[in-house]
């Protein structure tokens, strides 16, 4: 089972960065996935979730119209598209598959660095 997330980098305050995650070695459309961030010193946190069809979404609240999260089922992958990115924005993301029903297992991403500074 491997969840690998990629596209993250170093972007200036107000860019764009679209991250990636695919899943392989599980039943991807059989969960529900989403992104998580932790910054240095905090804890991780939720920042979009998106149902098994991709029918519904959800944002933590300091996201929500700045970035969209998407899933391809036919290809395994999620997608986080971040717009108009703060220095706040700075953590380490990663992606999490929980299945829709149990038992099963969960599983995380290693992580991809996300940093906006000027």
């Amino acid at each position: 089972v491997q969840l690998v997330e990629s596209g993250g980098g170093l972007v200036q305050p107000g860019g764009s960065l679209r991250l990636s995650c695919v899943a392989s070695g599980f039943t991807f459309s059989r969960y529900v996935m989403s992104w998580h961030r932790q910054a240095p010193g905090k804890e991780r946190e939720l920042v979009a979730i998106i149902s098994s069809t991709g029918g519904a979404t959800n944002y933590v609240d300091s996201m929500k119209g700045r970035c969209t999260i998407s899933r391809d089922n036919a290809k395994g992958t999620v997608y986080l598209q971040m717009n108009s990115l703060k220095p706040e924005d700075t953590a380490v993301y990663y992606c999490y598959a929980r299945p829709v029903v149990g038992p099963a297992d969960d599983y995380w991403g290693q992580g991809t660095q996300v940093t906006v500074s000027s």
